[in-house]
């Protein structure tokens, strides 16, 4: 027999963890399909406060901190003309004073089982066969559970395509639009030991800049870090030394990076992975929505996967809760909902392109951020700057584009001031802990 959901999530990353969970919360009976095994590897471990305003909206903020990941209170650069180690902390400016950096494998069962603590049914090493459609409109999906062989059906009213870089419905839909002058390639491996950053800045990442790309160094809980090199495709591609050799040279030939990986060892083997950025023409269509990197991959450089994942889940499901609630609103929550993730990914497309230049001056950075979300000067170009790479310009309004026609359980309003701007936040709780 053949059973009806509000909605079948694709995926049980952030993004589809995140989606469910709001829509249980809220009281629809939602099913996720996931096709591994939770805990799984993976990578994208330095996380920022945009995120943090999901966390809360999810309840699951005591459970992350519980988890004792390192508290993250900025981010550590060497980039631009001066050549100059420089730093911001969150805490400048915005309501939160620091995020984690996690261990993906555990960050993100936490998400995933507390989306099943609010109701969502979740099944896992579940494989998506067919996305099912009806006269043009998304309807179902066929999937098959472990080794079975036989398909198992599924209805639903929405379907959410959290299905990662995979984009189940952005390649079967012919969606997918690449940004060619974002094709590298990560190279990266763990450490034990080594040294952290001084003081307050101990729990900050490292970004580098590297006449090859860059480097990021990353301190985890256990005393390991995470160190890669990102770097234009072609030009890794035509490297023809083992991935650990390759990375090594660049860690030896940088200034930062090598002085915090003295005496520390390599406890890991060394992966690598296309961070070729794209884009969907579209993030919805008839009886659909995408999300997360199904959605849209941008540039890792500034850390914004995992929180452009969770703020446009968590839109998405106000979307969808919204037109369950309302369905002859169906096409007008939908835009909204596109209009305003796009907006959202192309501020931080457009600051990234301006960023890989690491011939500027440090205030130019600063000044673009004013360009891109303060044009009007209500703060200081460095508080702009902190508010861009904290991921939090999304409470400005444009990834909140429908929220006050869901039901409560979703998305719900709450207000905190940012101690510097003086000014409300929307969806915000202030936390200085």
């Amino acid at each position: 027999m053949t059973r009806t959901y509000d909605a079948i999530v694709i995926g049980g990353g952030p993004s589809g963890a995140t989606t469910a969970g709001l829509l249980a919360k809220a009281g629809h009976d939602v099913l996720v399909l996931e096709k591994e095994q939770f805990p799984r590897y993976h990578i994208g471990e330095s996380l920022i406060p945009g995120l943090n305003t999901v966390i809360d909206e999810l309840g699951v903020r005591d459970a992350v901190d519980a988890a004792g990941f390192t508290r993250k209170a900025g981010i550590s650069l060497l980039w631009g003309a001066e050549g100059k180690l420089w730093s911001i902390a969150f805490g400048e400016s915005g309501p939160y004073d620091y995020t984690w950096q996690v261990k993906r494998a555990d960050f993100d069962l936490i998400l995933l089982e507390h989306a099943r603590k609010l109701g969502a049914m979740v099944v896992e090493h579940a494989s998506v066969r067919e996305v099912l459609t009806s006269d043009g409109r998304a309807t179902g999906v066929t999937y098959t559970v472990g080794r079975g062989t036989e398909p198992i059906r599924a209805e639903a009213r929405y379907i959410v395509d959290a299905s990662g870089q995979a984009k189940i419905l952005g390649r079967e839909f012919g969606l997918v639009e690449m940004h060619d002058d974002l094709k590298n390639l990560a190279v990266w491996t763990y450490y034990q030991g080594g040294r952290r950053l001084p003081d307050e800045l101990s729990g900050n990442i490292l970004v580098e800049n590297h006449p090859d790309g860059w480097l990021w160094v990353i301190p985890l809980s256990d005393g390991t870090q995470s160190v890669g090199f990102v770097g234009p495709n072609d030009q890794i591609a035509e490297d023809t030394r083992p991935n650990l050799e390759l990375l090594e040279s660049k860690i030896a030939t940088s200034r930062e990076a090598k002085q915090l990986l003295r005496d520390a060892t390599q406890v890991a083997g060394c992966r690598t992975a296309k961070d070729w950025s794209y884009t969907c023409s579209r993030f919805y269509g008839p009886g659909y929505l995408m999300v997360g990197d199904a959605a849209a991959f941008i540039d890792p450089l500034f850390s914004t996967g995992v929180t452009l994942a969770m703020k446009g889940a968590s839109s998405a499901a106000a979307t969808i809760s919204a037109m369950l609630h309302e369905p002859a609103r169906e096409d007008e929550f939908a835009q909204a909902y596109d209009e305003g993730l796009r907006d959202f990914l192309g501020t931080v497309l457009s600051f990234v392109r301006f960023f890989y230049d690491a011939s500027k001056d440090v205030e130019a950075y600063w000044a673009k951020a004013k360009d891109l979300i303060d044009p009007i000067g209500r703060m200081t170009a460095r508080d702009d700057f902190i508010i861009m790479v904290s991921g939090l310009n999304a409470e400005l309004a444009v990834m909140q584009p429908h929220h006050d026609a869901a039901p409560d359980g979703v998305a719900e309003g709450r207000l905190a001031t940012s101690r510097n701007m003086g000014m409300p936040w929307a969806h915000v709780e202030t936390v200085k802990r």
